[in-house]
């Protein structure tokens, strides 16, 4: 396609910025075809929601379809809290390299694992995947003040996290966000005084959610369970190819005010009164 109009640039794949992180919840593989086919440029990461990948029946075939696109691929936390919790770290950890999975998901959205666990947890899955540590409740009546979120985030980048996620589940209605979806601004800013806004990746899988974000930290910010369909919608909101942020990318108020009438000119057409119809 011939390109004429001048964008944000948006690094190249490999990203380690503008990082989008895709959240599969099951789609099949004529659907991940044609997915691939509209916008596999766009697409960095995928994820396999919570469970789905254990029972997923084609589930090589995706990973290799993925693969051969240049995008990463990893399952779901909840799979690997469940692993835990059943002490079969080793078993989902064998498995996970046998499927040729490049990444892995730490979380504790179910479980609890004290900073030590934890730690240790990160340390032994960087040895084989990169890893993507997960910070923040998946119980929207579970509170974390603004410094807890500051301490994991630091201690899970000091034991090998790559990116640290922060919650928002599929819903956006949790962790970063109200119930209600809207952004607890707050908190995020808090965060943006001690941490690299480059080294987290933010889930946002509602458009408000990716507008906000793209405004105050710009194009490249790291965004994360993207839901499959709003893949081309979600790149359209980085680029400013949608109304919700090109006032934000782009000088829409100098264009618009270089159009004003300056005082005491009169708009065309109003002069005379004897236009068409009198």
């Amino acid at each position: 396609m011939h390109r004429f109009l001048s964008l944000p640039p948006r690094p190249k794949k490999p990203r380690e910025s503008g990082i989008t992180h895709v959240l599969d919840k099951g789609i099949g593989l004529r659907q991940v075809a044609d997915l691939l086919e509209t916008g596999s440029d766009y697409i960095d990461i995928v994820k396999f929601g919570w469970g789905t990948g254990y029972v997923t029946q084609n589930i090589e075939d995706k990973i290799a379809a993925y693969r051969d696109a240049g995008i990463a691929t990893c399952f779901g936390g909840t799979l690997l809290e469940l692993a835990i919790l059943q002490d079969r770290f080793d078993n989902c950890r064998r498995r996970l390299r046998r499927l040729g999975l490049t990444h892995v998901e730490l979380s504790t959205g179910v479980i609890e694992l004290n900073p030590d666990e934890r730690a240790r947890y990160i340390r032994a899955l960087a040895q084989d995947f990169v890893v993507l540590s997960e910070v923040g409740s998946k119980d929207a009546q579970r509170i974390i003040p603004a410094y807890r979120w500051v301490e994991q985030i630091e201690a899970d980048l000091a034991a090998g996290s790559w990116r640290v996620v922060c919650e928002a589940r599929e819903s956006g209605t949790v962790g970063l966000y109200h119930t209600t979806g809207e952004v607890k601004a707050g908190l995020i800013e808090e965060i943006l005084v001690h941490v690299d806004p480059a080294r987290l990746l933010f889930e946002a899988p509602l458009k408000s959610q990716q507008t906000w974000l793209v405004q105050r930290l710009g194009p490249n910010v790291n965004l994360g369970n993207i839901p499959t369909g709003d893949v081309i919608a979600t790149e359209t909101v980085r680029l400013g190819l949608r109304a919700d942020t090109m006032i934000d990318l782009f000088d829409v108020h100098g264009f618009n005010a270089s159009r004003m009438p300056t005082p005491g000119t009169p708009l065309a057409g109003a002069a005379g009164g004897h236009g068409r119809g009198r």
